[in-house]
């Protein structure tokens, strides 16, 4: 089979496609027929081994996929052949086959298509439990979402929305805008790409401010971080939640801590990865209210880009150059028909 392999760490480009021999199933395990794997901003830092969990050498990234089960392992016992699933891997997932603990195997709506599934899970769970568990946001609250019309950010717009909020969109383009308005942003902001200087933080602040009320936002939800981080956050509403998602921007910010003091504001953190291992029925719970959600019609992954196993590469350097409105995925050529 088909793998795009990490053999030393390094950009997009250093990763190779092979042929390596296909999985078999271990007990409690399933093989899947990947039809389509997520491109995710993770993938672009494991990589680069910068990020939190690093596999040893060669690995394959991509940590979603969705497909078809084509083996069952020793003691499985709640999927069989031709279930389509939504597999969570971590890394592993840019192949063509694909061996999975089946609990780590969700089962794929028949109103779903696999690559719609493949885009699901990591950006909603993780908005998801952002928004729900970790703000605890509140209908007829206002949230400034921040880099917008990326994965998590342009779920945490439909996710908003759905839970009643006010939505303020942030990003770096027009078009990014428009993607987000499409998805029921009530307001939007346009900022500079790159590093904000002085009077750009503060133009950044005086905005968000003036497009909630003057009040500021009452959640903050940052997966940019850099010198975006400190303006967005002077701009939080009294007792204001601060959702720390990542760092696309580049540098970790250094945030000065007399600002929480100010505002009486909670600064929180959001891994979901840990929380899926730490509860996984709160998780599982969470997962299917997102499933409810897309029967419903409530939201809908936007895949902007589709690419082809082979050019693994493209995908992860339009991912690193934040070129990216919603998803993107790898098709490995299978299809469902």
């Amino acid at each position: 089979m088909r793998a795009v392999l990490c053999k030393e760490f390094g950009p997009p480009e250093s990763l190779v496609v092979e042929d390596i021999a296909s999985p078999e199933p271990g007990p409690g395990e399933v093989v899947l027929e990947v039809h389509a794997a997520a491109v995710n901003f993770p993938d672009v830092l494991i990589i680069q081994n910068k990020y939190q969990f690093k596999p040893p050498l060669p690995f394959a990234p991509g940590g979603e996929v969705a497909g078809v089960v084509s083996k069952l392992g020793d003691g499985v016992k709640n999927l069989k052949i031709g279930d389509r699933v939504i597999g969570s891997c971590g890394h592993g997932g840019y192949v063509e086959e694909l061996a999975l603990n089946e609990a780590a195997c969700i089962p794929v709506p028949d109103e779903m298509d696999l690559e719609t599934a493949s885009a699901l899970v990591l950006t909603y769970g993780t908005s998801h439990y952002g928004l729900k568990d970790r703000a605890q946001l509140k209908a007829g609250e206002t949230l400034l979402v921040m880099g917008a019309a990326g994965g998590v950010g342009l779920a945490a717009v439909e996710l908003g929305k759905a839970m009643g909020a006010r939505v303020i969109a942030a990003a770096s383009t027009q078009d990014k805008l428009d993607v987000c308005v499409a998805h029921g942003a009530d307001e939007t902001i346009l900022y500079p790409s790159g590093k904000l200087d002085r009077d750009q933080q503060k133009a950044f602040s005086e905005e968000i401010k003036a497009k909630s009320g003057g009040q500021g936002a009452d959640v903050i939800y940052d997966p940019v971080g850099d010198n975006y981080a400190e303006p967005a956050l002077r701009a939080i509403n009294w007792e204001g939640r601060y959702l720390v998602i990542g760092f696309a921007a580049g540098d970790i910010p250094a945030i000065p801590l007399n600002l929480a003091l100010l505002k009486s504001c909670q600064i929180v953190g959001v891994f979901w990865g840990a929380f899926t291992a730490r509860d996984p029925k709160a998780n599982q719970a969470n997962l299917q209210e997102l499933m409810g959600m897309y029967k419903a019609g409530t939201i809908r992954p936007h895949i902007s880009d589709k690419f082809p196993l082979e050019q693994a590469a493209d995908a992860l350097n339009k991912m690193a150059n934040r070129e990216v409105k919603g998803k993107v995925i790898l098709t490995t050529g299978r299809s469902e028909g």
